[in-house]
């Protein structure tokens, strides 16, 4: 049982699933750090008077109903940065590297699995005789 869990763990694919996290966690604290430094002041400076950020009140005297934007377009900020530099930086490169080196291993269609599996019904009913029970 340990053998296992320890092939499991020594798995290529799993560190790097591992490191993949960890660095994916500091990168989003940096993208949040960029966004509440720089781009929130921004958001703030088109805020109504009497509220603090950009947003609006659904009733007008009471503050418990103040909607606010900012929250919503900074996170919507930090996602497309965030895939912008992954698409640039990871994707990108990767399918780069693919075409220039050779492909990475493809999986067949469903096409070539049920002519495969043809083929093999196909053999293994001559060698019974072609006789098929239903």
């Amino acid at each position: 049982m340990l053998k296992g869990f320890k092939e499991f763990l020594l798995r290529g694919n799993v560190i790097d699933l591992a490191v993949a996290v960890v660095i994916g966690t500091a990168f989003t604290a940096v993208i949040t750090a960029l966004t509440k430094g720089f781009i929130n002041p921004l958001l703030e400076a088109f805020g109504g008077t009497g509220e603090v950020g950009w947003g609006f009140r659904i009733i007008s005297d009471k503050p418990a109903t103040y909607v606010s934007l900012g929250p919503i377009v900074t996170a919507a900020i930090n996602f497309v940065i965030i895939a912008a530099i992954v698409y640039f930086l990871v994707v990108l490169p990767a399918s780069r590297a693919v075409k220039r080196w050779g492909t990475a291993s493809v999986a067949a269609t469903e096409i070539e699995l049920l002519t495969e599996i043809r083929d093999l019904l196909a053999t293994s009913g001559s060698s019974s005789g072609g006789r098929h029970e239903s």
